[in-house]
């Protein structure tokens, strides 16, 4: 995940305040830790080494999905905004002051010490902590994956639209799964049989140049990447995308295929199930969407700007420690 060399990050937010890391910890009777009755977010800032600042990418929209979907949950936090996360997790950053792609993880959770999985019992407490995060999937290479025998938890069981933390048990059963078989990662189906999502990640198809993906009801996270990637084949390429229902052997026949999240960033897949997708390699309108996202993450293509937002240069005076 973070790199040797990379200095441990020193400060989290933690209980309302900034603190050094090894003082933000929570007690074993945590419901959070014994329920998972959290939700989170993984938000990626992206290192540029030309202004040395962190381009932190679509970071109000995740903090509008943490919010939004913390009502599923009874975790409504007090009186916290998008905006106020977003200053939080800037002046966070700042100063732990790392100088390399990092992974930001804000986790709303009950704390306290109520013995029950009961989310009318206790308030949301929020925590915040960074690290550096290089290539979560390998993505230089095709992905050798597989349909999972595990099927995608339902809306109606724990809602895959949410990032709640007990729903990643799903998650760690078929990626330990896929990885023991010799695979990279895995593919879930829904309850119905139909195409899911990755393990962790959304999943786009291409046949005859077209992009398809699951539809929001096919139990799937409501991705910020999958969203950023749809808007980008309209803009820039004129390629729309069918959201809709899809078949598992749609699997097989299609041309190319790839993950996209904010780990696995885009993801080529050319091996589903021991069988090759399309040529079995890296399909070309993959490569494209891959190589203009990057663009576009780090601040390069004016256009998508606002998406993005820097933290002050690294030897910037603003740079105050607690």
């Amino acid at each position: 995940m973070s790199s040797k060399n990379s200095p441990m990050p020193n400060y989290a937010y933690f209980n309302g305040d900034f603190v050094p890391l090894s003082e933000a910890k929570i007690s074993i009777l945590t419901p959070a830790f014994l329920y998972g009755t959290s939700l989170f977010e993984g938000i990626r800032a992206y290192w540029l080494p030309e202004t040395k600042q962190l381009c932190v990418f679509r970071m109000e929209e995740h903090y509008e999905r943490l919010l939004t979907n913390s009502r599923i949950f009874h975790l409504l936090p007090k009186n916290l905004t998008v905006d106020s996360l977003c200053d939080i997790t800037i002046r966070l950053l700042e100063m732990n002051q790392l100088q390399e792609d990092t992974y930001i993880r804000p986790t709303l959770y009950q704390a306290g010490d109520a013995i029950t999985p009961n989310f009318n019992v206790l308030d949301a407490d929020l925590c915040i902590w960074t690290r550096g995060l290089g290539q979560y999937l390998d993505i230089s290479k095709g992905l050798k994956v597989c349909v999972s025998n595990w099927r995608r938890s339902a809306d109606n069981a724990i809602p895959a639209r949410a990032k709640a933390g007990g729903a990643y048990m799903n998650t760690a059963l078929a990626v330990s799964d896929a990885r023991k078989a010799g695979f990279d990662d895995a593919i879930f189906l829904t309850q119905e049989g139909t195409v899911s999502e990755g393990s962790a990640m959304n999943l786009f198809l291409v046949k005859d140049g077209k992009l398809h993906t699951p539809s929001k009801t096919e139990d799937i996270l409501e991705g910020i990447t999958r969203e950023t990637l749809i808007t980008l084949a309209r803009e820039e390429f004129g390629i729309e995308t069918f959201e809709r229902t899809i078949d598992r052997t749609e699997l097989y026949h299609a041309d190319e295929a790839f993950f996209c999240g904010t780990g696995a960033q885009v993801a080529p897949i050319t091996e589903i199930d021991h069988r090759p997708v399309g040529t079995g390699k890296t399909g070309e309108l993959t490569q494209r969407i891959q190589n203009l996202y990057f663009e576009v993450v780090k601040n390069k293509i004016d256009k998508y700007n606002s998406w993005c937002r820097l933290t002050q240069p690294l030897d910037a005076p603003t740079h105050a420690q607690v």
